[in-house]
């Protein structure tokens, strides 16, 4: 019984859970650039999994970690939506709130025989890469993975035999449906904690997560809009327009006549203020 406030539980420090959770017999060396940490991993194996204890050491150099094994560009690659394949493929990896879908294309890979053999190799070798990329990325939920179609039946059992089989070494269960009438194969993968990308970024401030933004064009007519609106409800001497450098630029030059047209349509002359702290689809008009 505790008075007051109290922990009740309290999950291990991140060293500590890495150790738990993913390390196993496939592990070589666990390498530990904080020498503090080091300790109390081999503490903490020495009770809890002894046999892990002899593959601990501390790493002692100058060099970051990280650097050294490649860990940035790994973090970097398994942040961006592109993934190239060793044969001149790729895939794209597109993960959104409702599932993740990731598409598989040749690239410049034209194979040395004929087309269905260039297919049939980049579906195998997308295989592989797609069973990597979901552990990297802990991707859960809905995954539909678009191959490139496949005419034949042989060739299209032999690329979800190897999924399957890459997926064996995956902790987190995953059942793989046949090939759709469509060529996609559906696949769910079960969540076990925040994606990658949810854990390490936020939606962007400037689209909210759309992933794009209007074109300035676009702005500039919503500003015309924006100014007859003004216009029918109130009677302003003259219009200042508050917009980002660019939406101005594109005023003055690709849609000067516009902006002519409306002055005269409009009987009211329009100013236009470049604000550098704007972002491209934030504009304000004041009325004068």
């Amino acid at each position: 019984h505790a008075g007051g406030i109290a922990t009740l539980y309290e999950d291990l420090p991140l060293a500590l859970r890495v150790l738990r959770d993913f390390v196993g017999d496939s592990v070589e060396k666990v390498r530990i650039d904080s020498r503090e940490s080091c300790q109390r991993m081999l503490e903490f194996a020495d009770k809890f999994v002894p046999e892990m204890v002899p593959r601990l050491e501390h790493y002692p150099g100058e060099r970051p970690i990280f650097e050294l094994y490649g860990i940035e560009d790994e973090i970097q690659r398994a942040l961006g939506k592109k993934v190239p394949l060793k044969s001149g493929g790729y895939l794209i990896v597109d993960q959104t709130e409702a599932m993740t879908t990731i598409d598989v294309n040749t690239g410049a890979y034209v194979g040395h025989r004929n087309l269905e053999e260039t297919i049939f190799k980049t579906n195998l070798e997308a295989a592989a890469a797609i069973a990597r990329q979901l552990r990297l990325r802990n991707l859960g939920g809905i995954i539909i993975l678009d191959f490139i179609d496949m005419v034949s039946e042989e060739h299209q059992q032999a690329v979800l035999r190897a999924l399957e089989k890459h997926l064996e070494k995956d902790r987190a269960k995953s059942h793989i449906s046949q090939v759709s009438p469509l060529g996609l194969v559906e696949m769910t993968r079960k969540r076990t904690r925040e994606s990658l990308e949810q854990i390490l970024c936020e939606p962007c401030p400037l689209c909210d997560g759309r992933g794009s933004i209007k074109t300035a064009e676009t702005v500039c007519y919503e500003i015309f809009r924006e100014l007859l609106r003004e216009t029918r409800q109130y009677s302003p001497r003259r219009f200042v327009v508050l917009a980002a450098p660019d939406v101005v630029d594109a005023m003055l030059d690709q849609e000067s006549h516009s902006v002519a047209q409306l002055e005269a349509f409009i009987g009211i002359p329009i100013k236009f203020q470049a604000e550098a702290l704007y972002t491209r689809e934030q504009y304000d008009v004041v009325l004068m």
